[in-house]
């Protein structure tokens, strides 16, 4: 079972520091929604279906892609309607963190609440939105659309790689 991110986590090097970046400062339940929303990186791992054990809850990652990314993109073509429009979206929150276990370990989300600091290629420390991409990182490439698999044959696509 993935760690789960806590916000109480310690905060990385320059959370003193006044002119440090926002996430070098704040803690998950401290951020605007906008910087929240920063956050994300693009890389979509977290739009990949996944299937879980019910015995032991253990998660594996499909290369199957939601029906609402962008597979060019790796963004939702839905975001402000995607819960409404897909019942089993788990939308990321700060109260919600400690409840979810399957984010990859790539992800800003889990990264902060493990008080580690954002990799080189994450857009806000790059500056370019394209470097999550270009790394290797996200699922550009990589995914297929939902509607391409039948329910039965998700087990075919379990995938190692986002995590």
């Amino acid at each position: 079972m993935t760690a789960r991110p806590q916000d109480d986590a310690p905060r990385p090097n320059g959370a003193e520091d006044a002119e440090a970046p926002f996430w070098r400062r704040k803690s998950l339940n401290e951020m605007t929604v906008e910087e929240w929303e920063s956050l994300c990186d693009g890389c979509a791992k977290c739009c990949l279906l996944k299937l879980v054990d019910v015995g032991s809850d253990e998660v594996d990652y499909t290369d199957v892609a939601c029906r609402l990314l962008d597979l060019g993109t790796c963004r939702c073509n839905h975001y402000p309607m995607r819960k409404e429009i897909v019942a089993d979206c788990v939308v990321l929150r700060p109260e919600t963190m400690k409840d979810i276990g399957w984010l990859p370990s790539t992800c800003a989300y889990r990264l902060i609440g493990e008080g580690k600091d954002l990799p080189w290629w994450h857009p806000l420390v790059s500056g370019d939105p394209e470097t999550v991409h270009e790394a290797g990182i996200s699922v550009r490439g990589r995914a297929i659309r939902e509607h391409r698999v039948r329910e039965d044959e998700l087990e075919d696509h379990i995938v190692t790689w986002p995590e």
